[in-house]
């Protein structure tokens, strides 16, 4: 009789095969500074991904809930990596409404439309030395 145990993979493994970190070094050490959980614990390395596990991933200001699907070892392309995972909706939403702000916070900068001419560049070169005023 032999038991079929599912298949299993390390987490930093599956999160740089996954395209969430592009070196496991930087999957490992996500994992350690407390940016990855595991059905809402927090893992080693080391830990063990199975199929059906819920991750939560903080990658800058980006926060994925994801699903594993599968598990892979592998560095594929892009949509392989895609399909080991699946996002929650919610997950997708937070994030495209977070980038919708952040881009209406940027909208609100304007470039000056012409170089700076003589008397701005002394004032630019002036805010570093408040004394030259």
């Amino acid at each position: 009789m032999t038991d079929q145990q599912p298949p299993t993979i390390r987490l930093d493994i599956w999160l740089w095969a996954a395209r969430f970190f592009k070196t496991r070094a930087l999957a490992k050490q996500a994992i350690e500074t407390g940016k990855v959980s595991v059905d809402g614990e927090r893992p080693k390395p080391s830990r063990v991904v199975r199929a059906g596990a819920n991750l939560k991933i903080e990658r800058g200001v980006e926060v994925f809930d994801i699903t594993v699907k599968a598990v892979s070892d592998i560095r594929g392309p892009a949509p392989v990596a895609q399909l080991l995972y699946e996002e929650a909706e919610g997950s997708i939403e937070a994030r495209r409404i977070a980038r919708q702000t952040a881009a209406a916070a940027r909208a609100g900068y304007l470039p000056p439309e012409t170089k700076p001419d003589k008397r701005a560049r002394r004032l630019i070169r002036a805010l570093g030395d408040l004394d030259a005023l």
